[in-house]
């Protein structure tokens, strides 16, 4: 994808965002995201948009400070008052991004063809996975994302987030995984050991201990651990994926039994290693 198409997907997802808050009260839990109510949620995402605005907008060579980030989203805004501020941020991010010269320079922290480039891609994939966090807490699936998003956005995570430190999907014995799309050019090999997670997209004979293939937007949010292939356990268990602590939640990834599943996506191996990606691919 080039940067003009990170850019519209953001303006698309934003926009879908906004539409699934008003129609669904600020109060609403968010079940993929079991510490947020709906109202975090959209405030979150507008601090960030605002946070990423201004790196290339102030051609900032290193990350904002807290006393400046501060400054920059200013006080919190009520309730009533919240969506115009989120639109409001989300327009002025989708305005920078779209205005900013091609050689901006700027500090980014994922590997990229540019910092431009890099602000333009992360925030599509922030607002796409939070949009779908937003149609959750309403309660009502929206759009699929966009094929070409979602492939990039498994790129993204797997070769951009997860083979540095930012995860601590570890195995003492190499244990592999492969990722192949069903409605678009794409296919990753996962090796877990002991190290940080190595990736590669080339095509390999060898069998991995556990494949998952399926359309790109199911990947892309099962990944995210935003969608499960378990089937909702009877009352009183645990799905079979489920090893976390219930008590250690965070903002980006809810135990397994709570997430809807991935209708379409098939599984084939060691389903063991969809617990262990669980437990550790979320990023903090």
């Amino acid at each position: 994808m080039e940067i003009p198409d990170h850019i519209e997907g953001l303006r698309r997802e934003g926009t879908l965002l906004a539409e699934a808050a008003a129609r669904t009260d600020l109060a609403a839990p968010v079940p993929t995201c079991p510490d947020w109510r709906l109202g975090d949620l959209v405030r979150h995402v507008g601090r960030v948009h605002r946070w990423a605005a201004a790196h290339p907008a102030k051609g900032l060579r290193a990350p904002m400070e807290e006393a400046a980030l501060k400054e920059l989203i200013g006080p919190d805004p009520s309730d009533a008052a919240l969506l115009d501020w989120f639109r409001d941020g989300h327009a002025a991010l989708v305005t920078v991004l779209s205005e900013a010269p091609a050689d901006v320079d700027c500090w980014s922290f994922l590997p990229s063809t540019s910092p431009l480039a890099f602000w333009a891609r992360r925030q599509a994939h922030e607002t796409a996975v939070h949009r779908f966090d937003a149609d959750a807490a309403a309660g009502s699936p929206g759009p699929a994302v966009d094929t070409a998003l979602a492939l990039d956005g498994i790129d993204e995570l797997l070769r951009g987030f997860l083979v540095g430190g930012r995860s601590t999907v570890r195995s003492e014995r190499p244990r592999t995984v492969r990722v192949r799309t069903t409605d678009g050019p794409g296919c990753w090999r996962l090796t877990i050991t002991d190290e940080p997670l190595s990736v590669t997209t080339e095509e390999s004979p060898e069998a991995a201990d556990l494949t998952l293939t399926g359309p790109a937007h199911e990947l892309y949010l099962l990944l995210w651990n935003r969608l499960t292939v378990d089937r909702p356990a009877p009352a009183g268990q645990s799905s079979p994926t489920d090893r976390r602590d219930p008590a250690d939640r965070n903002a980006t990834a809810e135990p397994a039994g709570h997430l809807r599943p991935a209708e379409r996506v098939e599984v084939s191996g060691d389903r063991d290693l969809l617990g262990l990606w669980r437990d550790g691919a979320a990023i903090r």
